[in-house]
């Protein structure tokens, strides 16, 4: 997205916070540089009073400025690693009693959270798929593209190929195109080349949902 001309003079985050940094030090600054020339001071006192002040105030002022944006690259860098999939990484200082530190032990429970989502979902499909090769029903489930995504192993005897050279390929290869030319649920019988000669004519049904298609064969 392009920038219009307004953003491109908009101050960050930490420049603001450095501006009114300055702004709330800056009158304190003034009236003591003030006081401190026009009093009766030597020069030395002037000046190294001068120096003194102004790099304790820059000091500050930077640390200030640290203080804030480091915490946001961190949470930055942790909503990235979560984005990616990566939820082993817990940012430290996330405690109840402080301001900052809630925000940071929310984003390690959303990481938790997301892990134990992703281990049961790892675990799931590690059931589903033992279940499937169990079976004695063929099962192919294609995406919306109408390619196949997962296939038993009785689905692999069927059309007498490997799991690998079936995977990605469409349903027309695959002749099973007829199955999405039905209502859902609807008996379908589909005729095989059985390697097997009792293997013929299979009936079917397919369930329908907005991400995939199920269909099984028996």
């Amino acid at each position: 997205m392009r920038r219009g001309p307004k953003d491109r003079y908009r101050f960050s985050h930490q420049g603001k916070l450095t501006w009114l940094i300055l702004g709330a030090v800056a009158p304190a600054l003034i009236i003591v540089t003030l006081i401190l020339w026009l009093g009766d001071f030597s020069a030395k006192v002037q000046w190294t009073l001068t120096i003194v002040i102004i790099a304790f105030a820059a000091g500050f002022i930077s640390a200030a400025r640290d203080h804030v944006v480091h915490p946001l690259q961190t949470m930055s860098n942790l909503l990235a690693a979560l984005r990616e999939g990566d939820y082993s990484i817990r940012a430290r200082g996330a405690r109840a009693d402080d301001a900052l530190g809630e925000v940071l032990l929310e984003v390690n429970t959303l990481g938790e959270t997301l892990r134990v989502q992703r281990l049961g979902a790892f675990e799931a499909t590690a059931l589903l798929r033992t279940i499937m090769a169990e079976i004695e029903v063929a099962v192919f489930t294609f995406d919306p593209d109408r390619r196949l995504r997962l296939v038993n192993r009785a689905g692999e005897n069927l059309l007498g190929q490997p799991m690998d050279k079936l995977l990605g390929r469409t349903a027309d290869d695959l002749g099973l195109a007829a199955c999405y030319d039905v209502d859902e649920d609807e008996p379908l019988t589909l005729s095989f080349l059985p390697a097997d000669p009792g293997v013929g004519a299979w009936g079917e049904a397919r369930s329908a949902s907005t991400a995939c298609r199920t269909s099984w064969l028996c």
